[in-house]
C-alpha cells in the first residue's frame, strides 16, 4: 500500500535570537538585526518543499521570575524581538513557493489593520500569505498597549469572533474581477464590485472596504493553536491550519479526532482544516550520536532549571521562582496560555517540580522522536499513520545552519525516498497545496 502523505512546516520562535550561547550559531552579537539565518531557513525550507513557516511573537519582556527581568535580558530569553510581519515580507522576497505565516495578536492590532497587513502579504507573496491568530497570554504585553490587564482567556475568544468576522469581511470586500484595468474604457476599478462590510459588534466595528485590495487567495490561511476548549472550538471554525502539542500518539488522534466532530458540527469539510503537531527530533548520522544528542538537551536541562522555569512562567504568566524544586508540582491556574500549563501539569503527575520541568524541557513536543534519518522517518510515518494525519510542525531548539541541514538534508530526503512528503509543489498558493492531501 502507498503511503499517505503528511504536510511539514516550521516553528519558528520569534524573528529574535536563536539559541543563545549555543554552538555553531555565528556571529550573533553582529548580525541578530539583519535576519541572514531566517532567509537561509526559508530558502532550506523551500528546497525541501516545506508547506510553510509560522513565525511565533511576543510583544512583551518577560518578568515572571523573581518580578525582574534580569534572567529573560541576561538570557536572551524571547527578546529582542522584532516585528513578525516585517519579517515576513523579507522571507516573502526570497522564496517562491513557501508559505509564510506571521503571528498577530488580536489585542494589539485593530482587524482592519490586521486585514491590511496580512492581505498585503498574500499580494506581494503572490498567494502564500498566512496569519497565526492569537488573542495574547501576558498582562504585560496589555500594559505595553495600555491596558492593566488582559480580558478572561474565555472571553478573549468571545472578542476573537467578532474580530475574525471582521478581517474575513474586509477580505471579502472586493469581489472577483473588480479590477477591471480596462484602458478603453478608463475604468481601473468597477465601483459596484467593492463594499463596505458595516459591522457593528459589542467589541469592534469596521466600515470598510479594505482599500488595500484584492488578494490573490480570496482569504489567507488562518493558523491557529487552539489548545483549550475554547481554543479548539474556534479553530475548529476558522482555522485552515492547527498548530497542536497534545502529548502522545493516543491524544494527538484525541485532538485530531475533536477538531475535526467540531468543525463537522459548525457545517465545514473536516478535510479543509490541516493539523500540524510540534515536534523537535533529534537527529544524528548513528542511533548512538543521536541518543547522545538527547541526552545533552536533557542534562542541559536539568542544569538551567531557573531558566527553564522561567520560560514555562513566561507563557503561563506564573512566577515558579518560590516553589521547592523537590515537592510534588502544586496546582495552578492561569488567565495566561492555558494549553502551556495544562500541558505541563498532565505531564507532571507523581513527579516533583524539578523532575517535571526537566522532563518537560527535553522533550520532543508531542512525541519523541530520535534516531538517525532512516529511523526518525520510520518513526513519523508510524505516528502518523496511528494518528490519521496531517503532519509536522519542526522546532528546534538549538536553530543554526547545522541543525537546520540535519533536518532539510538528512531527515527530509528519507520522508520523500519514502513517499511521505512532497518533492515539489503542485500549486502556487499556499492553500491549495495545503488541501493537496
Amino acid at each position: 500500500m502507498a503511503a499517505r502523505p503528511f504536510h511539514l512546516a516550521w516553528f519558528l520562535q520569534g524573528s529574535s535570537i536563536q539559541a543563545w550561547g549555543a554552538p555553531w550559531t555565528g556571529n550573533i552579537s553582529e548580525d541578530w538585526m539583519y535576519p541572514s539565518l531566517f532567509i537561509d531557513l526559508v530558502k532550506s525550507m523551500e528546497r525541501a518543499c516545506f508547506d510553510y513557516i509560522l513565525i511565533e511573537d511576543s510583544i512583551y519582556i518577560g518578568q515572571n521570575w523573581k518580578d525582574s527581568r534580569e534572567i529573560f535580558l541576561k538570557n536572551g530569553m524571547c527578546t529582542p524581538r522584532q516585528e513578525p510581519s516585517v519579517v515576513a515580507t523579507l522571507m516573502a522576497a526570497h522564496t517562491k513557493h513557501l508559505g509564510i505565516v506571521p503571528t498577530l495578536s488580536t489585542f494589539a492590532y485593530h482587524p482592519y489593520l490586521t486585514a491590511r497587513i496580512v492581505g498585503t502579504l498574500d499580494q506581494i507573496s503572490a498567494g502564500r500569505g498566512g496569519w497565526n491568530m492569537v488573542t495574547g497570554s501576558s498582562d504585560l504585553s496589555a500594559q505595553n498597549f495600555g491596558m492593566p490587564r488582559l480580558p478572561n482567556h474565555d472571553d478573549r475568544y468571545v472578542m476573537a469572533e467578532e474580530y475574525v468576522q471582521i478581517c474575513k469581511g474586509l477580505w471579502g470586500s472586493w469581489e472577483p474581477g473588480a479590477i477591471v484595468a480596462d484602458r478603453k474604457s478608463g475604468v481601473l476599478i468597477d465601483h459596484e464590485k467593492v463594499h463596505t462590510i458595516d459591522f457593528e459588534g459589542d467589541y469592534y466595528s469596521s466600515r470598510g472596504p479594505l482599500n488595500s485590495g484584492p488578494l490573490p487567495q480570496g482569504q489567507p490561511v488562518i493558523a491557529q493553536a487552539g489548545g483549550s476548549k475554547s481554543g479548539k472550538a474556534f479553530a475548529a471554525r476558522h482555522a485552515d491550519t492547527v498548530v497542536a502539542a497534545p502529548k502522545g500518539v493516543a491524544a494527538m488522534k484525541a485532538y485530531r479526532d475533536d477538531v475535526r466532530a467540531e468543525r463537522v458540527a459548525a457545517g465545514l469539510d473536516p478535510d479543509t482544516v490541516k493539523i500540524l503537531y510540534l515536534l523537535s527530533p533529534v537527529v544524528g548520522e548513528t542511533e548512538t550520536e543521536a541518543r547522545d544528542k538527547a541526552e545533552r538537551r536533557r542534562e542541559t536541562a536539568a542544569a538551567n532549571l531557573d531558566l527553564r522555569l522561567a520560560r514555562l512562567g513566561w507563557s503561563t504568566n506564573i512566577d515558579f521562582s518560590d516553589c521547592d524544586l523537590d515537592a510534588p508540582v502544586g496546582s495552578f491556574t492561569t488567565n495566561g496560555h492555558q494549553s502551556s500549563l495544562n500541558q505541563f501539569l498532565k505531564g507532571s503527575e507523581g513527579k516533583t517540580l524539578r523532575e517535571a520541568i526537566i522532563d518537560h524541557s527535553s522533550s520532543g513536543y508531542t512525541v519523541d522522536v530520535v534516531g538517525t534519518p532512516e529511523s526518525c522517518a520510520a518513526q513519523m510515518e508510524e505516528i502518523m499513520d496511528e494518528v490519521g494525519g496531517d503532519g509536522f510542525l519542526l522546532e528546534l531548539g538549538d536553530l543554526s545552519r547545522r541543525s537546520v541541514a540535519s533536518i532539510i538534508d538528512g531527515l527530509v530526503p528519507e520522508l520523500q525516498q519514502r513517499g511521505l512528503t512532497r518533492k515539489a509543489y503542485s500549486h502556487a498558493h499556499l492553500r491549495d497545496n495545503l488541501l493537496e492531501f
